[in-house]
């Protein structure tokens, strides 16, 4: 498969329909990707980004019918990761000469990838690659957005923005142009893909969009390593790259919890009901974590303005799955949120201290003490969630969502 993305400009990648996880077993992707190749014939003919190397050999295969692999005069490689280089080791046994483009962190970790000596030229921002016929390609790099290798480039003339990871989705779709699939599905993707990978990177994807826009360049069309490319009004996902990256939140508070014996879960749900009689406005809701994907919950983490989190005690500690996503929380940084934490136990009752503890180390600021329910709670306890449920909503009832929900 392939199509003409504009004028000169093709795309040669590949749609993975029956993807369902990405970076080992760390990204759920319910709807596939694609990895998106693109191959640009001037004067000069440039070859932008390969596949994921289980793709590797049909790619060469399919290549060689738009192409004389020899007429390729430049590769470039915008990110080392598998995803986008795993083809390289292929197609350089076919060209094993020809120049590859990249960052000179890109040059480190391809040669940490494959342990090759191939012939690279390194590239820094406002480098320039001429291709003929008017046109010619403006390099930018984009480090930590989100490796240190990133890049992206811009390709004058047809105005499109090569944008590496950013602005993408893991979205499979027989439809490769935003303006032809679903709308919702796509933002869907869109905000999970930024909260699940750039939201650490949130002040740089500020900055980045900020330079590019500096240059003054007309904006056409971006074309991003992973799902559709934006050529409706492609503005859309950089204001919305923008809006998220600015601490976002929703009207939105979060129940997040894990159960034994189902007391766990009792309180979580009369919390959510004292929330809900304070503040019928505020969008509450309720994710059991060992039974719910966690880079769905790690998204609606991102919409929140709060979350309450809450665990049973087990050997002086909380339940494994709670553990492991707020290690996820942790290491994502997320800014401006604010929390609570609660569990039922039997004898010891440790864990809502230690998710309280671990929620202050990841920035979240406390809104109440945690609350502790021994054994199932008796009518008095879920009384006393439910006053819970009532302080924590009250107490951030003022505190208005900055953006509208989507």
């Amino acid at each position: 498969m392939s199509f003409r993305v504009k004028n000169n400009v093709k795309w040669v990648g590949k749609v993975d329909w029956e993807l369902n996880k990405f970076h080992g077993d760390e990204y759920s992707t319910h709807r596939g990707s694609t990895y998106n190749s693109y191959l640009i014939e001037e004067e000069k003919t440039v070859l932008i980004d390969t596949v994921w190397a289980p793709f590797a050999k049909e790619f060469v295969e399919n290549l060689k019918k738009e192409i004389d692999l020899n007429k390729i005069d430049y590769i470039i490689a915008n990110h080392a990761e598998i995803d986008h280089s795993g083809a390289l080791p292929e197609l350089m046994q076919e060209i094993p000469d020809r120049p590859i483009i990249c960052t000179q962190n890109g040059v480190n970790s391809l040669k940490g990838h494959y342990h090759q000596d191939w012939n690279f030229h390194p590239v820094k921002t406002g480098d320039q690659l001429e291709l003929g016929n008017g046109r010619k390609l403006i390099f930018i790099e984009a480090p930590m957005l989100h490796w240190p290798d990133s890049m992206f480039e811009y390709l004058t003339g047809d105005d499109i923005l090569f944008s590496n990871d950013a602005f993408g989705q893991h979205y499979a779709s027989e439809f490769m142009f935003n303006d032809l699939v679903d709308q919702s599905q796509l933002y869907e993707e869109c905000i999970k893909y930024y909260a699940n990978i750039l939201t650490p990177f949130s002040k740089l994807v500020i900055k980045k969009i900020q330079q590019f826009l500096e240059l003054n360049l007309p904006l056409g069309m971006i074309c991003t390593s992973h799902g559709v490319i934006w050529r409706e009004n492609p503005q859309q996902i950089v204001h919305k790259y923008l809006e998220w990256a600015d601490a976002y939140q929703e009207n939105q508070i979060s129940i997040i919890y894990d159960t034994m014996w189902g007391s766990t879960r009792l309180m979580a749900e009369k919390i959510a009901q004292g929330m809900g009689a304070v503040d019928p406005e505020v969008n509450v809701k309720l994710f059991n974590i060992s039974s719910r994907d966690k880079n769905d919950i790690i998204t609606e983490i991102f919409r929140s303005k709060a979350i309450v989190a809450g665990s049973p005690t087990i050997n002086q500690g909380i339940l494994t799955g709670m553990a492991a996503i707020l290690e996820e929380i942790r290491g994502l940084g997320f800014r401006a949120k604010k929390f609570a934490a609660f569990g039922s136990y039997g004898w010891s009752g440790e864990s809502p201290g230690i998710i309280d503890g671990q929620l202050e180390k990841a920035g979240f600021k406390r809104v109440l003490e945690p609350l502790r329910i021994i054994w199932k709670p008796t009518e008095e306890g879920q009384k006393e969630c439910l006053a819970y449920g009532m302080r924590f909503a009250e107490s951030i009832k003022n505190q208005g969502s900055k953006i509208n929900v989507l």
